[in-house]
């Protein structure tokens, strides 16, 4: 079963940093389109950030200028740099990998929790 696995989450200060991590398999990795989204309580899960397996990215117009996504090919794994955080980036970060197809297959993290908070 193919699993993202997720990190980094926490509870950070007005204009603070952190940065959260997805980790999956090669064969995932290697191919699928890789993301981030988030779900504020009583509101849908929107997108944050993706990223190609070329290297193309695109992000919510709310997070440009303050977020990074990247992959580190190296490690399997996506990373979300989060600077200048605001409360209303409040939310449950989920992980997503999207075969580049129409319709292709989706697969989602667990969920990490960033809260915003002085």
């Amino acid at each position: 079963q193919v699993q993202l696995v997720e990190s980094g989450g926490g509870l950070v200060q007005p204009g603070g940093s952190l940065r959260l991590s997805c980790a999956t398999s090669g064969r995932i990795f290697s191919i699928y389109t890789m993301g981030w989204y988030r779900q504020a309580p009583g509101k849908q899960r929107d997108l944050v950030a993706v990223v190609t397996r070329y290297g193309s990215t695109n992000y919510a117009d709310s997070v440009k200028g303050r977020f990074t996504i990247s992959r580190d090919n190296a490690k399997n794994t996506v990373l979300l740099q989060m600077n200048s955080l605001k409360p209303e980036d409040t939310a449950v970060y989920y992980c997503n990998a999207r075969y580049p197809v129409s319709g292709g297959a989706t697969i989602w993290g667990q969920g990490t929790q960033v809260t915003v908070s002085s």
